[in-house]
């Protein structure tokens, strides 16, 4: 067995492999996927001497930890936490040496929801369909992580970045989504559309990669019939039964049945994707260009 690879000593809440995803595949049925906080998983690839599309581990509040089986250079980015090696703390958004068989930890996040750790020579589990990465809704892709499951890992690269710490975003504080209207939104009242656009949301806890769900008013429908499945998009903000919105993320299906009232902007699903649950949540509705 190689001794370039990762053993998974905690696997945390939910800790994927991802890369940039496998997008061009949605007429097979077959989300986009890839890393949620696109930028931050960029930056870590960056910083360990990677090209920005290498596969990182993306974690989900509680991080993992990590024992190389060689001596490996790593970066933590995204959702700020706390990250020891053999108990010693080290860098966050930096690049860090790690000893073959020391122990890296990647703590609880302080803020926000999604670390990432890019590991110089990237995650190299096969394949599928171009990707790496791992989609919770089609189930392609390696299965997340376990404890115990070992990660091979590429071929080492010549030297990471000379930086201290590479500037990030904060998480945010709150939330603001800027959405296009449509193509549903005359499926719902007047006042169900005003609400939408002005009033206040909050992150529900109950979201995961497939779609950011939320907590707030109830949108009304103006039709109230079944609506024949269409094609969805990343961005989408679906209503079901229940009138609260959801955004949908990376892993989002590729057809739905409730009507989308908006899209929103693609340069703000990586601040979503770090939105913490509680979160005060806005939809400023902006013209299409």
């Amino acid at each position: 067995m190689t001794d370039r690879a990762l053993a998974v000593v905690r696997a945390g809440a939910l800790t994927t492999v991802q890369d940039r995803g496998r997008p061009g595949h949605a007429h097979l049925g077959v989300p986009r996927s890839g890393a949620l906080d696109a930028p931050a998983a960029a930056l870590v690839n960056r910083l360990v001497g990677n090209h920005p599309g290498a596969a990182v581990l993306e974690t989900t509040l509680t991080g993992c930890s990590l024992r190389p089986r060689c001596e490996v250079t790593v970066a933590v980015g995204g959702a700020p936490c706390p990250v020891t090696v053999d108990g010693h703390p080290v860098a966050w958004g930096a690049p860090v040496r790690v000893p073959a068989g020391a122990l890296l930890d990647v703590g609880t996040a302080t803020s926000g929801v999604r670390a990432y750790v890019a590991v110089g020579g990237g995650v190299a589990v096969e394949r599928v369909l171009g990707s790496r990465s791992t989609d919770l809704l089609s189930g392609l892709g390696p299965p997340p992580l376990s404890d115990g499951a070992v990660l091979p890992l590429g071929c080492r690269v010549p030297s990471p970045a000379r930086v201290d710490v590479a500037p990030q975003p904060a998480p945010p504080a709150e939330l603001v989504l800027c959405v296009t209207l449509g193509p549903r939104d005359d499926w719902f009242t007047r006042r169900a559309v005003r609400d939408f656009t002005t009033r206040v949301y909050r992150v529900s806890s109950a979201g995961n990669r497939i779609g950011l769900r939320t907590e707030g008013p109830a949108l009304e429908r103006a039709l109230t019939g079944e609506l024949a499945s269409e094609g969805m998009v990343l961005g989408a903000v679906q209503v079901p039964p229940d009138g609260r919105p959801v955004v949908f993320l990376a892993d989002h299906p590729t057809t739905g049945g409730y009507p989308v009232i908006g899209v929103v902007r693609a340069a703000d699903l990586p601040a979503a994707a770090q939105a913490a649950p509680g979160t005060p949540l806005r939809f400023v509705a902006v013209r299409h260009r």
